[in-house]
C-alpha cells in the first residue's frame, strides 16, 4: 500500500443516502431547519478522516448544469423525482462545512460528480496514491483497478465495506473489470433512467455477457440467440449501445489534480464551531474541541443526574455502594463518529441471582425501592405463548440482577412465587420498555403487577411519533451506547435459531441485566421530557392505565369457529373458480390471473384497452388495483379481475390464516394491539391485524360471522361509536347547523344535503344524501375537487361547485380548517383535545405536495388522535367498572371505534348501560357522543 492515500467522496449521493436514513427521525433545530441530511453527511465525513486517516482528502459535486449524457439522450434521469427541499436547504451548508475544514470542493459544469472523481482517481493513482472512492454507487465499480478501490460508507448497522478488482468482478458476476458497463448498458439503471434492454435483469446481463464479452458481440451474434432474447436484442441494439455510452464514467474531464491543494489540513476552527453553533450540533463540536467547545451551548433534553446511595437499603446485594453513572448532560442525540459505547467497554456489575438466599435479599432491596425497572426473558416473542427463562431488575444505573428460572414449570412458579409481594406492591412504580409484554408474561403465571407503571418505548412515542422507539435505537440516540444484539446469543431467524433457554446463563444475565440498565437509564431522561413537552397528563391519564386494559385484553383472546371458517373457504373457492371462467371468457384463452405479465399482455397487447397502458422497469404492463380501477368502465374483465383478487385477499389473509393463529393453549386467538405505531394514536393490530377486516362488501362482513362467544353463557356484544370524527368536527369548528343536528338526533348527512343542495330537509333524496356523506368524510381528510369528482363519478367543476357550497352554508368549518394550518405553520404541529402532539415537518415546505400533505394532516390529525383518546379512555373506564363489579363480561377487542365484549348473558341489564354510558361520557364535550349496541351470538351479528 502506498504512504499516500486520497480519499474522494461523492457528495450527493451521501447527502441522499443521510436524508433519507434519517427522513423519519429529522433533526429540527429551534429555528424550525431540518438539518438531518448536513447532520448525516458530517459524520460520515469525520467518521472516514477519524477512520482511515486519508493523507489527501476532497469531495465531488454534480451542478444543475445539463451533461454531455443529457445531450446523448434526453430522457436521462428524467424519471427522477424533484429534490427534496431538505437536501437543497443541506447542499450550501455541506459546502461551508468543507470549507471551514479546508476540504477542497470540486464541481465542473457539464460533468457529473462521478466524472469528476473517476478523472481525479485515475490521475492519482498513476502519482503513486491508493485512492478511496466514497460512495454507495455500485457503478463506480468500473473505475476500479489496482491502486483505485470502491469505498462503502457504514449503513443502518453494516459496515463499511473496501472493493478491490475481486470485490466489484464478484459483485456483478464479471470476468473483467470493463464488463461492469457492459452490464449496465444491458440490463440499464432505473435511478438515472438509463433505458437498458426491457426485460433484460441483472441475472440475464449476467449470462449474456459471460457468453459473448460485450454489447457488441452479443449484437453481432444476436441470430445465436433462442426465442424472445433474439427480438429484444435485435430490436433494441441502438439502445443497449447508447446505455452502455451513458452507463461509461468520463475519466477525461478537464480538471487538474495538485497534490497538495488536496493534502489533510487543520480546520478553521472559529469558522467551524460557528456553523456547529447555527446548525446546533452540540454533541459533534463537544467531540471536536472538547469541554472548550461545548460551554457556550447545552443540551435541549438533559439526562437525569444520579444520586449516590445513602443508606443501607441502596446498597447493593454484596454490600457496595451501586455503581452510578456519571454526572451531567448528555446530548439528546447520537453523532455517528463511531464514539458509541457499549457493554464491552462500559463499566457495570450484572449479578446473577440464583440461590434462595441471593433472592431473598433482592427481593428485599426491591422492597426498598421507590421505583424499579424490571424485563423478562422467554422462549417466545408472543406473550401468550412465551415461557419464563429469566427476570431482570435495575434500579441504579450501571447495576442490575438477573433470576434465571429452569424450564420445569412447577419449579419456575414457585421461584416466582417469592416476588409476588414485589410484584403486587402498589407503592412501587415498576419501569419497562414495551412493558405490556412482560405484564402478560407474568399474567400467564397468576401475577398481577400493581402499582405506577412507566414504558419508556410510550414515553418516547408521545415526544415523537413518527419515529423509532425499540430499546436498541432509544438507546444509541439517548445514551451514546450500543446494546448486545439478541442475534450474538441466539442467531438469525429461521429454523436453526436458539432459545434463550438454551443459552448459558451468565450470558444471558449480561444480555438481560443490561436491558434492565439500560431501560432504567432511559427512564430519567424521558420522565422529565413529559414534563418539559407537556405530555405528562396524556400519558399517566391515557397511556398507561391502558396498558394493563391491553394487556388482558390479549391474554383473553377471541373464540373463532373454525368450521364456519371451512365452509366460507370452500365457498369462496367456489367462488374463484367461477371468476376464473368468467375472466378465461372474455379474454378469449386461459392465463394466470395472479401473473402481472400474462394479465398485462392480454388486457393491453391483445384487448387494447389502454393504448397509452404504461409499463415497468422491468418492461412488463402495470396492472395494479388503481391502474385497472380506472379502466372498469372499458370492458367487463375489469371488474371480474379486482373481484377475483379481493376474494383471493380475503380468503389468504384472513379465512385460511386466522385458524393458524389459534392458541395451543387455549383454543384461542389472541392478537396483539400496539400503541406505538400510528402517529395519530390509533391502536393497531398485528397477529392477526384485525383492524383491516374489510366490511365494506358482504364477503368481508362474513369473517366477522366466525368470531363467537367463549361459551354457551355469553353472547358477543358489540359498541360502536357514531360519526365520532364528524361529531368532533362539530365540536372543534363550533358550526351551530352541524352542532344542532347532532344534539336533536337529526341525519346529519341529510342535513348537510340540505343546505348543500338548498332543498328542504323532507325534499333531500338518497342521490342528494350519498354526496352529503362523501364531502362530510371527505373534508376531515381534506378532499379535492378531483378526489370529490372521483369519488362520486362527477365532471370536476360540478364537485368544485359542491364544496364551495359546504363552505358557504359552514362557515366554520371553512375557518377550523383555515386555522388549523395557521397554527400547525406556526408550532410546526397540532393537538388534539388532551394535547396529544402531531408535528407536521413539511407544513412550511416549498413544495406543494409535501405541504399539501402536511396541511390535510393539520386538520385530520386532531380528529383523528382525539377519537383515539376517547375510546382510550373508555376502555379504562369500561375496564375498571368491571374489575370493580367483579363481572364475568370480559373486552375482547378494540377495532376502529368498536369496542367488543364476551358478554355473560346474565349480567346484560346491567353491563349494556353501562358500557353506553361509559362510552358517551369518557370525554365531556358539548356535542353528544352516539353509541350503536348490539349483541349476538356471532362479531357480525352483534355489529
Amino acid at each position: 500500500m502506498s504512504q499516500k492515500k486520497l480519499f474522494l467522496l461523492d457528495a450527493m449521493a451521501l447527502i441522499y443516502r443521510a436524508h433519507f436514513a434519517l427522513g423519519k427521525t429529522p433533526r429540527i433545530t429551534s429555528k424550525g431547519l431540518n438539518t438531518g441530511a448536513v447532520f448525516g453527511f458530517t459524520n460520515t465525513l469525520l467518521e472516514v478522516l477519524k477512520k482511515e486517516k486519508p493523507t489527501h482528502i476532497a469531495v465531488a459535486y454534480d451542478t444543475a448544469a445539463p451533461t454531455f449524457r443529457h445531450e446523448a439522450f434526453e430522457a436521462y434521469k428524467a424519471q427522477r423525482q424533484a429534490q427534496p427541499e431538505d437536501i437543497t436547504v443541506a447542499i450550501p451548508y455541506t459546502k461551508q462545512l468543507l470549507q471551514a475544514m479546508n476540504i477542497p470542493v470540486l464541481v465542473k459544469e457539464g460533468f457529473e460528480a462521478d466524472d469528476i472523481i473517476g478523472t481525479i482517481a485515475k490521475r492519482a493513482a498513476q502519482h503513486g496514491f491508493d485512492v478511496y472512492m466514497m460512495t454507495p454507487d455500485k457503478d463506480y465499480g468500473q473505475l476500479v483497478e489496482e491502486h483505485i478501490f470502491l469505498y462503502k460508507p457504514a449503513f443502518m448497522g453494516n459496515a463499511s465495506e473496501i472493493w478491490g478488482i475481486p470485490e466489484v468482478l464478484n459483485r456483478w458476476g464479471v470476468e473483467r473489470i470493463d464488463q461492469v458497463v457492459e452490464m449496465l448498458g444491458l440490463q440499464g439503471d432505473a435511478v438515472d433512467n438509463i433505458p437498458g434492454i426491457p426485460g433484460f435483469g441483472e441475472k440475464t446481463a449476467q449470462k449474456l455477457i459471460a457468453e459473448y464479452g460485450t454489447i457488441e458481440n452479443l449484437i453481432a451474434n444476436a441470430d445465436k440467440l433462442k426465442g424472445k432474447q433474439q427480438d429484444l436484442v435485435k430490436q433494441y441494439a441502438d439502445q443497449a449501445r447508447l446505455s452502455r455510452q451513458l452507463a461509461v464514467i468520463d475519466i477525461n474531464v478537464p480538471v487538474e489534480f495538485d497534490e497538495e491543494t488536496f493534502r489533510c489540513q487543520e480546520s478553521n476552527k472559529e469558522e467551524l464551531i460557528r456553523l456547529l453553533d447555527e446548525l446546533e450540533f452540540r454533541t459533534i463540536r463537544k467531540k471536536l474541541f472538547g469541554e472548550e467547545g461545548a460551554t457556550a451551548v447545552t443540551a435541549t433534553k438533559p439526562v437525569a443526574k444520579a444520586k449516590k446511595p445513602a443508606d443501607s437499603s441502596q446498597m447493593d446485594l454484596f454490600g457496595a455502594p451501586a455503581p452510578v453513572g456519571g454526572e451531567g448532560e448528555l446530548p439528546p442525540f447520537l453523532d455517528y463518529t463511531g464514539g458509541r459505547k457499549s457493554i464491552a467497554d462500559t463499566l457495570h456489575q450484572y449479578h446473577v441471582i440464583n440461590t434462595p438466599q441471593l433472592r431473598q435479599s433482592l427481593i428485599k432491596h426491591l422492597n426498598n425501592q421507590e421505583v424499579f425497572c424490571f424485563d423478562s426473558e422467554t422462549t417466545s416473542i408472543d406473550a401468550t405463548q412465551g415461557e419464563l427463562v429469566g427476570l431482570s431488575f435495575s434500579y441504579y444505573a450501571g447495576e442490575a440482577y438477573y433470576v434465571p428460572f429452569p424450564a420445569d414449570q412447577a419449579e419456575a412458579q414457585k421461584i416466582l412465587e417469592e416476588f409476588r409481594e414485589v410484584f403486587e406492591n402498589p407503592a412501587i412504580q415498576k419501569i419497562g420498555q414495551n412493558i405490556k409484554y412482560d405484564l402478560i408474561i407474568l399474567k400467564n403465571y397468576g401475577i398481577e403487577v400493581k402499582g405506577q407503571l412507566f414504558d419508556t418505548m410510550l414515553a418516547h412515542y408521545l415526544s415523537e411519533p413518527e419515529g423509532r422507539h425499540n430499546m436498541d435505537y432509544l438507546a444509541e440516540n439517548y445514551l451514546n451506547y450500543s446494546p448486545v444484539s439478541i442475534e450474538t446469543l441466539i442467531g438469525k431467524k429461521g429454523k436453526n435459531q436458539l432459545t434463550m433457554r438454551d443459552v448459558e446463563i451468565e450470558k444471558v444475565a449480561e444480555y438481560a441485566g443490561e436491558d434492565a440498565d439500560v431501560t432504567f437509564q432511559l427512564y430519567d431522561i424521558f420522565h422529565k421530557r413529559l414534563k418539559t413537552d407537556q405530555l405528562e397528563k396524556l400519558f399517566w391519564d391515557v397511556e398507561m392505565p391502558l396498558v394493563p386494559v391491553l394487556a388482558d385484553i390479549e391474554q383473553a383472546g377471541v373464540r373463532i369457529d373454525e368450521t364456519a371458517l371451512k365452509e366460507l373457504s370452500l365457498s369462496l373457492e367456489g367462488d374463484l373458480k367461477g371468476l376464473e371462467e368468467k375472466i378465461y371468457a372474455l379474454a378469449g384463452q386461459t392465463l394466470n390471473i395472479n401473473s402481472p405479465k400474462q394479465l398485462g399482455e392480454v388486457l393491453f397487447d391483445k384487448l387494447k384497452l389502454d393504448p397509452g397502458a404504461k409499463k415497468t422497469k422491468t418492461g412488463q404492463y402495470a396492472t395494479g388495483e388503481e391502474v385497472l380501477s380506472k379502466l372498469e368502465p372499458n370492458h367487463d374483465i375489469i371488474r371480474h379481475i379486482l373481484d377475483y383478487r379481493e376474494l383471493q385477499k380475503l380468503k389468504s389473509t384472513y379465512i385460511d390464516a386466522l385458524p393458524l393463529l389459534i392458541s395451543p393453549r387455549d383454543g384461542r386467538i389472541h392478537t396483539s394491539f400496539n400503541q406505538a405505531v400510528t402517529a395519530t394514536g390509533r391502536l393497531s393490530s398485528t397477529n392477526p391485524n384485525l383492524q383491516n377486516i374489510p366490511i365494506r362488501t358482504e364477503r368481508g362482513r362474513e369473517i366477522r360471522k366466525a368470531f363467537v362467544p367463549v361459551d354457551s353463557d355469553h353472547v358477543i356484544l358489540s359498541a360502536d361509536y357514531s360519526q365520532i370524527e364528524l361529531r368532533l368536527m362539530a365540536e372543534f369548528s363550533g358550526d351551530p347547523t352541524m352542532m344542532d343536528a347532532f344534539k336533536n338526533g337529526r341525519d346529519i348527512h341529510a342535513s348537510t344535503a340540505s343546505k348543500v343542495f338548498k332543498v328542504p330537509l323532507e325534499e333531500v333524496n338518497a342521490e342528494m344524501r350519498r354526496k352529503a356523506k362523501t364531502i362530510n368524510f371527505g373534508i376531515i381528510y381534506g378532499i379535492s375537487a378531483f378526489g370529490l369528482s372521483q369519488r362520486l363519478n362527477i365532471p370536476r367543476r360540478e364537485a368544485a361547485e359542491i364544496i364551495d357550497s359546504y363552505f358557504q352554508e359552514f362557515p366554520l368549518i371553512k375557518k377550523f380548517i383555515d386555522d388549523s394550518i395557521i397554527k400547525a405553520q406556526d408550532k410546526g404541529y397540532v393537538e388534539t383535545l388532551l394535547g396529544r402532539r402531531r408535528y407536521l415537518r413539511d407544513i412550511n415546505s416549498m413544495n406543494q405536495t409535501d405541504r399539501g400533505f402536511a396541511e390535510r394532516n393539520a386538520v385530520n390529525a386532531p380528529l383523528q388522535g382525539t377519537a383515539a383518546d376517547i375510546i382510550k379512555l373508555a376502555m379504562i373506564r369500561i375496564h375498571e367498572f368491571l374489575k370493580k363489579e367483579k363481572l364475568r363480561t370480559r373486552m375482547i377487542l378494540q377495532v376502529h371505534d368498536e369496542l367488543v365484549f364476551d358478554a355473560h348473558k346474565e349480567e346484560l341489564a346491567v353491563v349494556t348501560p353501562s358500557i353506553e354510558d361509559l362510552m358517551k361520557n369518557a370525554l365531556p364535550l358539548s356535542v353528544p357522543m352516539e353509541i350503536g349496541i348490539g349483541t349476538g351470538i356471532s362479531w357480525l351479528e352483534a355489529h
